[in-house]
């Protein structure tokens, strides 16, 4: 029986992308056990069976165990290869890697504050190690999956791909954004300097269900929540409000950066369907895992609001179906046949 996650890879592989240009190819994805690389792993793996197409998936991550674990339903196809290396350390060998998505980057609030240095370097030197590696080995187009955080602290009705605000560059919180921004930078230099063609996808704050078990995130702490039979119990009055997106819609927009997107360029991902507050993300968790919902007191960022301007990814013909309910509901069922 497929679930909810496996049928929706199957509609977003069935999308109108010029999927041909893949074709003969090979394909590295960095960070493929987190939760947005392995979701783009398990898309183009869907893509090669759908459309027949002959693609070489090269899987990257630090963990052998941990990868054979998320992708033991493709782990012996002859398609699928997992690599197993730190982006912060060279690349060895010849494998000429036609395109490079590189997603591996530290995401959590924890790692943020406990290792800075790693999340720094992760981004910087990942960048730097894997855009070297592509250029003298015939790449033909290098994916940075950056983040939404680049826009730093500012109100604004919507943030375009131009909207950058602050970012206290002296608190290591900002190991994060600063990093993601300088890597971006470093991969518009690349494309200046030496004519390498890359574009940058720009997330927000996405959501589906194979995050890692180190995953701190709000919206994993509350599945987690559900799946203990326990209450979610918000520290604040939950009322940030937010642009989401679910995993699936985000991999299958980097497809169409990676494909159609023009080079040298940004674009925001986000779902204008999946519009929220925080408050309202957890009560739909809780409603749909039935357990109870408390609500704090308002905190300092109490009316806070990020939403992105997707128009110039729309414009790559990119396109959502669905509500916010339906796709939170797709991320704890399928955990729960997955065994999660």
């Amino acid at each position: 029986m497929m679930t909810p996650y496996e049928m929706d890879l199957r509609t977003a592989a069935g999308c109108p992308l010029p999927w041909e240009q893949l074709d003969g190819c090979r394909i590295l994805v960095t960070g493929a056990t987190g939760l947005i690389g392995g979701c783009l792993v398990d898309l183009l793996m869907e893509v090669c069976r759908q459309r027949d197409l002959r693609l070489d998936i090269y899987a990257m991550g630090r963990n052998a165990e941990r990868a054979k674990a998320r992708f033991r339903t493709c782990w012996d196809h002859p398609a699928f290869h997992f690599v197993e290396h730190d982006v912060t350390r060279p690349l060895a060998g010849d494998t000429p890697f036609h395109f490079i998505i590189h997603a591996a980057s530290g995401a959590s609030p924890q790692l943020f504050r406990e290792r800075p240095v790693e999340v720094m370097k992760a981004n910087l030197d990942g960048v730097t190690n894997l855009i070297g590696y592509g250029k003298n080995h015939g790449m033909k187009r290098f994916l940075y999956v950056s983040s939404g955080e680049v826009y730093g602290k500012q109100q604004r009705p919507a943030l375009g791909e131009a909207d950058y605000g602050y970012v206290d560059l002296l608190d290591p919180r900002s190991c994060y954004p600063s990093s993601k921004r300088a890597a971006e930078t470093l991969t518009a230099c690349f494309a200046s300097e030496y004519g390498v063609d890359t574009v940058i996808a720009r997330p927000c704050h996405t959501f589906g269900p194979y995050f890692t078990d180190t995953d701190l995130r709000a919206y994993a702490q509350f599945i987690r929540n559900v799946e203990a039979g326990e209450d979610i119990v918000l520290k604040g009055d939950g009322s940030q409000y937010r642009s989401w997106c679910y995993v699936v819609d985000c991999a299958s927009a980097i497809c169409h950066i990676l494909l159609k997107g023009e080079k040298a360029q940004a674009y925001n991902i986000a779902d204008a369907r999946c519009e929220a507050s925080l408050k309202e993300v957890a009560s739909t968790i809780a409603d749909l895992g039935r357990c109870g919902l408390t609500v704090g007191a308002p905190d300092p960022n109490a009316g806070e609001r990020v939403i992105f301007d997707t128009a110039r990814l729309a414009s790559l013909g990119w396109e959502t179906s669905g509500t916010l309910k339906d796709k939170l509901r797709h991320t704890l069922e399928t955990r729960q046949q997955a065994g999660k």
